[in-house]
């Protein structure tokens, strides 16, 4: 049976997409070059670590939902909605290789009337300089003519049970006004709010002001973390106080370092225009540096910790608690686990894990061995460290069970551990 839409990439933002579409009750097909993806998929599986759990994609089935790897299923839908991932290149700009495929893939197949739309994480002028020409080479088809297309960034914020697809105001930008509108009334199936951008690119934009602005003020409460600590001062009451302003302030929190699929972007950098006037954001670039500092950082205070128990790097027990980049998920993405892991191994220690959201976990593609018994692991361990604060830690009794424990995040309660 046709379907209404197709989500083209099955990954972290695919998913969730497809997921509200079949509540909604549209039939959707989810396309993907993946055939692992597929198989997964087909069988009630979820194909990306730490996005919807099975139980999710087994009721997506049984509500009419199909993964397909057929490009023909591509030509006979209303809407398709491009979701591939942009992951960063080696030079820090975003990669759009996965773009291009998933759009060449729609060209061949595309038909008039279909709205197109772009949610993938992308530099603004990509949906007019990059995904258009491909679309109108690939089809003989006009984009505001022949064929709708905008631009609608994603907002996921995944484990939120508060903020979900229904309730998360959708930002749209067209082509034309005409490819605003069928945006506006696809969305409008899918979430409460819906917000019209003047363009594309003012609507690729605010993915960047959102995601900097993240970064920038991560960046400085991670600062505010070092500052705080040389001076004797308690930054997590600070933080406390301070977020009891109720105009002006919003509470950001330190941590070992910034995870997650939203990359910080400098639009000063696009690889595929040279008409771009190559402005860099400089407040950005800083924000990355120093965020990129703080596993070392954590380096620094757990070597300082061992030292002053008259211990060691070289040769220490070192428990990682938490190694995903966000609590209550198993996903792993440019968590800072993983670093910090690297450069422990490298000065001498023995490192071992727990995270009850993840069973194998795998450092230079070694297995690190993983604690059965928390407890047990921690009281053995020389240090432990809690990088991610999984709501089913009972950071009291670790507090009490661990010969040093150091605390990432400040869940632990005021002088139980040393903290950031």
């Amino acid at each position: 049976m046709p379907a209404d839409l197709a989500v083209i990439g099955l990954g972290h933002l695919g998913l969730p997409l497809a997921q509200a579409a079949v509540a909604a009750g549209i039939q959707t097909v989810g396309y993907d070059t993946d055939p692992r993806a597929f198989a997964e998929l087909s069988a009630g599986r979820t194909p990306v670590e730490g996005s919807l759990p099975a139980s999710d994609i087994r009721r997506m089935l049984s509500g009419g939902f199909r993964p397909t790897t057929n490009e023909a299923e591509l030509g006979r839908v209303r809407t398709a909605v491009i979701c591939a991932p942009t992951p960063l290149g080696p030079d820090r700009t975003l990669d759009l290789s996965a773009v291009g495929e998933a759009a060449r893939a729609l060209a061949a197949r595309l038909r008039p009337h279909t709205t197109v739309l772009l949610e993938s994480s992308v530099p603004p002028g990509t949906t007019e300089n990059f995904l258009l020409p491909i679309l109108e080479n690939g089809s003989g088809l006009r984009g505001g003519r022949d064929f709708h297309l905008a631009h609608s960034p994603t907002r996921l914020d995944p484990g939120n049970r508060s903020h979900v697809y229904a309730n998360t105001p959708k930002v749209i930008g067209g082509l034309t006004p005409a490819c605003t509108e069928s945006a506006a009334a696809f969305y409008g199936r899918l979430t409460d709010k819906v917000v019209r951008a003047r363009g594309p690119r003012e609507a690729e934009m605010t993915k960047v002001l959102e995601t900097n602005f993240r970064h920038v003020n991560i960046a400085l409460v991670n600062e505010m973390a070092v500052l705080c600590h040389d001076l004797g001062v308690d930054l997590w009451d600070v933080i406390r106080c301070a977020e009891t302003k109720p105009f002006g302030f919003q509470p950001f929190r330190p941590g070992p370092g910034v995870g997650g699929h939203g990359a910080p972007v400098d639009p000063g950098y696009l690889p595929y225009s040279s008409r771009t006037p190559g402005h860099p954001l400089r407040m950005v670039s800083l924000a990355q540096e120093i965020n990129d500092r703080m596993p070392q950082y954590v380096i620094q205070r757990c070597a300082t910790l061992l030292n002053e128990h008259g211990k060691s790097v070289r040769g220490a027990r070192v428990l990682l608690l938490g190694v995903t980049y966000k609590p209550d998920l198993a996903d792993q993405e440019a968590s800072p686990a993983r670093e910090i892991a690297n450069r422990l191994i490298d000065m001498g220690a023995q490192i071992g894990y727990h995270d009850p959201h993840v069973l194998d976990w795998r450092v230079r593609e070694l297995p690190v061995p993983r604690a059965d018994s928390l407890y047990e692991a921690a009281s053995s361990a020389d240090l432990t460290v809690l990088l991610q604060h999984h709501r089913t830690y009972d950071l009291q009794g670790l507090a009490v069970k661990a010969q040093l424990l150091l605390d990432t995040r400040g869940a632990t309660p005021a002088g139980a551990a040393h903290r950031l």
